[in-house]
């Protein structure tokens, strides 16, 4: 039924509107190559790198998947984080990402964790380049945790404080922790320490857009 859906309605890209594709390969170029982000929280703490600002077709594309319903977004999204994996200053043999978690409202809307489905794509992509990787998804939001959106450094810090939670799951000693957009890094510094005191080291942060 899908395949014939498509036929009757081609997708049109979720930035500019061509048909053809969820994302053309015109807009497919705003992930460019990783460049390191620099923010208070996580200076000194992990290195984090962004695949391109959030602005422009970059920031439609990422609002049209969250905040629209554009779904069919994250395999483009997962092929461009596999490539910036591949291009760490210190890529992983066999990276294992953490998706950043988000809050239990949220998924229900974005019809599941939005994060963690661009890791899934993004290993499917590796192993395209017979490449192995793991999705490890230990990361949870526990009860209390507002929206982040216009909350300050210190308030998007506060709103995280002890609130993440470790689920059970098979997860490596050395992981990449994975988001879709990188603000003031609070986010990022919270699960990074969190996992580190559960024995979890993260050698970087990877997201698709740096704000700011």
């Amino acid at each position: 039924m899908p395949k014939l859906l498509d036929l009757l309605i081609p997708a049109r890209c979720a930035s500019c509107g061509a048909p053809g594709a969820p994302c053309c390969a015109t807009c497919q170029t705003a992930w460019g190559s990783l460049s390191e982000i620099i923010r208070g929280p996580t200076a000194g703490l992990v290195p984090v790198y962004a695949l391109a600002p959030y602005a422009d077709d970059a920031r439609r594309l990422i609002l049209a998947y969250k905040e629209r319903g554009r779904r069919d977004l994250a395999p483009s999204f997962g092929r461009a984080v596999a490539e910036a994996l591949i291009h760490l200053p210190e890529p992983e043999p066999e990276p294992c990402l953490v998706p950043v978690p988000s809050r239990r409202s949220a998924s229900r809307v974005r019809g599941g964790p939005h994060v963690r489905r661009i890791a899934d794509e993004c290993v499917k992509a590796l192993a395209d380049k017979g490449k192995p990787a793991t999705v490890a998804p230990v990361l949870k939001l526990g009860v209390g945790v507002r929206d982040a959106v216009g909350l300050t450094r210190a308030q998007r810090s506060a709103n995280l404080d002890g609130r993440i939670r470790l689920v059970a799951g098979a997860c490596r000693e050395k992981v990449v922790l994975l988001d879709d957009v990188i603000t003031t890094g609070a986010t990022a510094a919270a699960c990074t320490r969190f996992l580190d005191i559960s024995g979890i080291h993260v050698s970087a942060v990877v997201a698709l857009a740096a704000a700011g």
